[in-house]
């Protein structure tokens, strides 16, 4: 397990009197890609900006190897940060975007050349180095905005949305360079994105942000299959989620059927909250199912066919290679194992305190 490298301790920040971050506690690890996802105002790019020395914190500490970096300036912190408007000089050449950090630094001319030259071949745009930004496309922009931030040899490379202006074939291809990168570097990503894909493809671990506070943290595995509570399970991916009863330990009530499923220790008869992922739900014969539910909507997306299926009145979305028309009768069954059962909070207070532990 890698060491802790960086340690946000109760951070608070307001905002013209509205709470930003409430509280927050975070470590990352060496040579961790830790992704910040959550959607606009969730406090993900405050928490980053604060990292890099650009905010200070109402309250809290930044631990850098255990020391106190809070009231440093982004110069004098190990990390680098790469923003989506990618900051290049127009005025300037390639080379001389690159070399601008480690001229302030008082590097020598061959160090400096070593170190352009070194990048370039690094984010795989060697011979760039007298073109000027403007003549770049987005993803060479951003590159070259990479490749001035790794010169600096941060411990941490920090990203804000940095694949956000890109259209959706060249950032798919950014994702896979800003994973090797990562590799050959040996250093920690700290990313930020609103984009649940994107956070599922390149991440080590995720941190699901709302409202301030942090919702989940986990590996993309644990944060698509074991959502904590039913944001999470909403925000990531699509989710069926449906209020249930649970009768008593591996079954509940949804739908208006019981199905079996594998938790334990809700209670008899307790409200819960149920999320089923559409990919899970199995269309079966009508006579075969745990309940029966009719095709409404239809749309085919290339490796399966999306569905709504009314049962009871609910649209249930449901993802098949199998082609089911609309209007046809259809069976629902769901593996135990696909069911994830959580509580229902029964107030905004008991959602705030289940968040906080």
């Amino acid at each position: 397990m890698s060491t802790k490298l960086l340690d946000l301790v109760n951070i608070t920040k307001s905002y013209d009197g509205v709470t930003i971050l409430d509280d927050l506690n975070l470590y990352i690890r060496e040579n961790e890609f830790l992704t910040l996802l959550g959607p606009s105002g969730c406090g993900k790019t405050t928490t980053l900006r604060i990292l890099g020395g650009f905010e200070t914190p109402d309250a809290g500490k930044v631990l850098f190897n255990g020391q106190d970096i809070t009231q440093l300036p982004p110069n004098k912190r190990q990390l680098n940060t790469v923003f989506q408007k990618y900051a290049l000089f127009t005025h300037m050449t390639i080379a001389e975007n690159i070399a601008f950090g480690l001229k302030i630094k008082g590097k020598s001319k061959a160090y400096i050349n070593d170190k352009i030259k070194y990048a370039l071949k690094l984010v795989n745009l060697e011979g760039y180095e007298n073109r000027s930004p403007a003549l770049l496309s987005g993803g060479q922009q951003q590159r070259i905005a990479i490749a001035r931030a790794i010169v600096n040899e941060p411990k941490v490379l920090l990203l804000d949305e940095p694949l956000g202006a890109l259209d959706l074939k060249l950032r798919q291809d950014m994702q896979y360079e800003l994973i090797r990168l990562k590799n050959e570097l040996g250093i920690t990503f700290v990313y930020v994105t609103h984009d649940q894909e994107e956070a599922l493809t390149m991440s080590d671990t995720i941190v699901v942000m709302n409202q301030g506070y942090i919702q989940q943290i986990g590996t993309p595995e644990d944060i698509y299959n074991e959502p904590q509570n039913a944001f999470v399970a909403d925000f990531i991916g699509d989710s069926n989620i449906l209020d249930g009863i649970m009768i008593e330990d591996r079954l509940v009530e949804i739908l208006g059927a019981k199905f079996e499923c594998v938790d334990v220790g809700f209670g008899k008869n307790k409200p819960v909250d149920v999320v089923i992922r559409p990919e899970d739900i199995d269309l079966v014969k009508p006579e075969e199912g745990t309940i029966r539910g009719r095709v409404t909507h239809l749309i085919f997306k290339g490796v399966h066919y999306e569905m709504e299926v009314t049962v009871n009145g609910f649209e249930l979305l449901v993802h098949s290679t199998d082609l089911f028309p609309v209007g046809q009768e259809v069976g629902i069954h769901v593996d135990p194992f696909d069911i994830q059962i959580m509580n229902k909070p029964e107030s905004e207070d008991e959602e705030a305190a289940a968040i906080e532990e």
